[in-house]
């Protein structure tokens, strides 16, 4: 990617601040048209939720009729009036160089666990390149947010990071896979799946938590070490909450 400056730039009336805050939630460009608020981000943003658009997800964030309290990323994929409205309705703006070491959503990651994020939602849309998808889902799984509680609602599917125990909503016969990263994921447990893990390790690279099946309402993951990506291809099939 190329060696990066010394810091980045920012303007805006918030651009020192650092309040801490609950639930952030990052947009991420949406290459398609918008559709409706997802509930989960709808009751964060209801919340409290401070939101972070990443690059032309400024634009995504306001299509979707969300506020944006801060603007990351070098700003190639953005459109001018829509930064302009973000950053005159008061948004922070936090511009870096295109020649940097981390991605845009790394930097809106670390913006927000900086900001003292308990939980992280990252929003984004449909299509892109696959490279971009693949670092987008590596940076979810990164140490650097460990501590944090993160699901991120990309492509149509609701992905999960499990670095301990997690419970999964859904209808009974609805997927759900689970792919180790990083590393192998030690000592897995499943419950209400149809296809059960009793303390088993899961190599990176390997198929074996693919397509599982939820065979109750709720089911639950749980892990001794490593981590894992829980993807839910069909968040439709989600049961109500």
């Amino acid at each position: 990617m190329g060696s990066a400056p010394p810091g980045p730039s920012t303007s805006g009336p918030n651009a020192a601040s650092t309040t801490e805050t609950a639930t952030v939630v990052v947009v991420l460009p949406g290459l398609g048209s918008a559709g409706p608020v997802d509930p989960e981000v709808a009751g964060a943003i209801d919340g409290g939720a401070t939101v972070i658009a990443v690059d032309g997800g400024v634009d995504h964030a306001l299509a979707l009729g969300l506020p944006v309290h801060r603007a990351v990323g070098d700003f190639d994929s953005v459109t001018g009036a829509g930064l302009a409205r973000v950053e005159a309705a008061g948004a922070s703006v936090e511009r870096h160089p295109a020649a940097k070491d981390l991605t845009d959503l790394e930097l809106a990651l670390g913006a927000a666990t900086a900001a003292g994020a308990r939980r992280i939602v990252v929003v984004g849309g449909r299509g892109g390149r696959l490279d971009h998808a693949l670092a987008n889902l590596l940076a979810l799984a990164a140490p650097a947010v460990a501590g944090v509680d993160l699901v991120a609602l990309l492509d149509g599917s609701r992905v999960t990071v499990v670095r301990t125990t997690a419970v999964f909503r859904g209808r009974p016969g609805s997927l759900l896979s689970l792919l180790p990263v990083g590393g192998p994921a030690v000592g897995v447990r499943t419950e209400r799946l149809e296809y059960p893990l009793h303390d088993e390790d899961l190599p990176p690279g390997s198929a074996r938590g693919l397509s599982n099946v939820l065979l109750a309402p709720t089911a639950q993951v749980s892990l001794r070490g490593g981590v894992l990506l829980a993807i839910q291809p069909d968040p439709s099939q989600e049961m109500p909450r």
